[in-house]
């Protein structure tokens, strides 16, 4: 493995390097698409649409252009004179490839990718779609809470993705020596659920343990094998044609998501069998399925597939490299106020993300009606990233996600509303029409603060070392959405006061942790009593969000946000001569 160490001007002329073509190597699945990832900031559970979105695996050039000239004053007269001029010639080049139509490898290429994002959506859209809904029936907030860190390592990709660029086995190949053993092991994973799926969910309380560690080590390897993934698109496609690696992880992601959460809950669903007179699908037979598929592709991969060499030149070949520049970012102190604006930012709507929808199925609504929203309202994700990508350009990015910040504690407040006012099942057409307008609302100002951050990082990210210093700037949005998530659903649980009133004055009161699960209601139920909830911790736990969300917003965010956005691009920068 041969170390190369080029030149700044030169990084500069060769703008189709590896770092500016890989763009955010392990966008979290908070910040990876401009155009078609509205809801990244939607709940883990029961979410409106997956937290999984297509990376732009080519920083476009007209989104870094302004970062690109002020990198080429920093060269002499004449260097930057030449350094324009070869830009232009790639620019004429781009242009003629654009009309070049798709040839047979680009095709066979797009068709692997999207079978290879198809599997890893499938045990992303259990573990933090359709399984968590089912578990509410019989678990408390606070132990979902605990479930919920099944989906930390898709937000912690970064410290471990150079060790998946650099690594590998050459005889098999360089994503192949990843991509197949981490799929082996999701497949025998899952066949292991299958077979002790009926036991781990008629017992949930008991085994949440072995639950919350199987579908954490699931996420991890699909959230592996995602990175290996990306890295192949750079090689599998042509440099014309790379821009189409984002439309086979949106096909493909968002497919296997799908089907794990709004078909599979559709179809496990009982009374939705009895309604159309076909048999219940069971988790055993969903995840035996997908196993063989699994297992399948990656025979195929290993024994049929061949991969291009690696190309020795490569920026992320060099493990310690990719280390030390992570380092040197995370000194600038202008990158740590932004990481910690990242890291508050988003408390004000836990409470909403987190638990809204959870309450509407508890409050009666079906979890087949539930999954129907996220249907009916991807349509309308393509068109609210497109006028938010419209809204962000320009050198304010920050200012519609500043907007977007009121809306969204605002569909909090409203959120605590519409619980408050949850008809009785069944549940009227015009209630359930109005929750998917509120879901399409919700949903739209998250795509502009999340379309608005990334502008911003794609703006400010050293282009030098693109990649990486998105992969990091992406890595803090995304923790900023997701380590509040236990605490505020553990919260529900400390606020609530709920006792089980019987007829029998002899009998004991159960307490609130017992009462406010499905389970503990049916045990209630059973003695003969009658679940009274004297205090409902969600409304004081999305309260105490709003409250703290409004003032941090007033007082912390936008202060901090306006000075960062208006700072030059040079003091961005990282030194990396060494």
């Amino acid at each position: 493995m041969s170390k190369r160490s080029t030149s700044p001007r030169r990084r500069i002329l060769n703008k189709v390097s590896k770092s500016q073509l890989d763009g955010p190597r392990q966008p979290s699945p908070d910040e990876e698409s401009i155009m078609l990832t509205p809801h990244s900031n939607q709940p883990v559970f029961g979410t409106a649409n997956p937290p999984l979105t297509p990376r732009i695996h080519k920083v476009a050039r007209v989104a870094t252009q302004d970062a690109d000239e002020a990198e080429m004053r920093l060269l002499s007269e004449v260097e930057g004179h030449d350094a324009l001029s070869a830009q232009d010639d790639d620019e004429q080049d781009d242009l003629s490839h654009a009309k070049k139509p798709l040839s047979l490898k680009d095709k066979q290429g797009m068709a692997l990718l999207c079978v290879l994002y198809l599997i890893q959506g499938v045990p992303i859209g259990l573990a933090i779609g359709s399984i968590p809904l089912i578990l509410r029936a019989h678990l408390s907030y606070s132990q979902l809470g605990i479930f919920a860190l099944s989906g930390y390592p898709y937000s912690l990709k970064l410290f471990w993705s150079p060790i998946v660029d650099s690594l590998f086995f050459r005889k098999i190949g360089r994503r192949k020596s990843w991509i197949v053993p981490m799929q082996l092991v999701i497949g025998s994973l899952m066949l292991w659920i299958a077979r002790n799926s009926e036991q781990l969910l008629e017992a949930p309380d008991k085994h949440l343990s072995w639950l919350t560690t199987v579908f954490t080590t699931l996420v991890f390897l699909a959230a592996t094998q995602d990175i290996a993934v990306d890295g192949w698109a750079l090689t599998l496609l042509s440099p014309e044609n790379l821009s189409y690696a984002s439309t086979c992880q949106t096909f493909g992601l968002n497919t296997g998501y799908f089907a794990s959460f709004t078909v599979f809950l559709a179809l496990n669903s009982e009374d939705f069998a009895k309604q159309w007179g076909t048999p219940r699908l069971t988790l055993s037979a969903y995840l035996t399925f997908w196993a063989i598929i699994c297992y399948s592709v990656t025979v195929w991969l290993l024994f049929f597939k061949t991969e291009d060499p690696p190309n020795e030149t490569d920026e992320d070949m060099n493990l310690k490299r990719v280390y030390s520049i992570l380092w040197s970012v995370c000194k600038l102190k202008h990158v740590q106020a932004l990481c910690l604006m990242h890291f508050v930012c988003k408390i004000g709507f836990q409470a909403n993300d987190a638990i809204t929808q959870l309450k509407m199925v508890e409050k009666g609504l079906k979890k087949e009606d539930m999954a129907l929203t996220v249907l009916l309202d991807f349509p309308f994700q393509l068109v609210e990233g497109y006028l938010a990508a419209r809204w962000s350009r320009g050198d304010k990015p920050l200012e519609p996600w500043i907007w977007a910040f009121w809306a969204r504690l605002g569909f909090a407040v409203s959120a605590m509303i519409t619980i408050a006012i949850f008809p009785a099942p069944p549940i009227p057409t015009s209630f359930f029409i109005f929750i998917i307008v509120m879901t399409i609302a919700s949903g739209f100002s998250s795509t502009v603060q999340f379309v608005g951050v990334t502008a911003f990082h794609t703006r400010i990210a050293d282009p030098l070392i693109g990649g990486t210093y998105m992969t990091l700037l992406n890595t803090a949005t995304n923790l900023g959405g997701t380590w509040p998530r236990y605490f505020v659903l553990r919260g529900v649980d400390i606020f609530s006061v709920a006792t089980c009133s019987t007829k029998d004055p002899s009998e004991l009161l159960i307490k609130a942790s017992e009462c406010v699960s499905e389970r503990g209601k049916q045990v209630c139920s059973d003695l003969g009593g009658e679940c009274i909830t004297m205090r409902d911790g969600y409304y004081y736990v999305s309260s105490i969000c709003v409250a703290i969300g409004l003032v941090s917003l007033i007082v912390y965010i936008i202060p901090t946000a306006r000075r960062l956005q208006a700072l030059p691009a040079s003091k961005w920068r990282v030194n990396l001569n060494w």
